[in-house]
């Protein structure tokens, strides 16, 4: 995974990992969280890859658009 730059420092992400059709995404609570097209959305999908490669918004994107909409949970 790579790190999130959390430009401002106020995110709760602190990992991602992109690939093909999904993204994973870690909080600081360790846990990760894969979202996919199927579940998430192909836009929603392509919105949160801009956003991790920014390093901004992508844990406030998380919690206002697909927080529920996640295809596995990784403990």
């Amino acid at each position: 995974m790579e790190k999130y730059n959390d430009l401002q420092g106020d995110s709760g992400v602190i990992a991602y990992e992109d690939g093909n059709g999904y993204i994973r995404v870690k909080f600081k609570d360790g846990n990760v969280y894969l979202y996919d097209d199927a579940h998430t959305g192909c836009e929603n999908i392509a919105k949160m890859k801009i956003l991790a490669a920014n390093g901004d918004g992508l844990n406030s994107f998380i919690m206002k658009n697909v927080r529920k909409k996640y295809a596995k949970k990784e403990i």
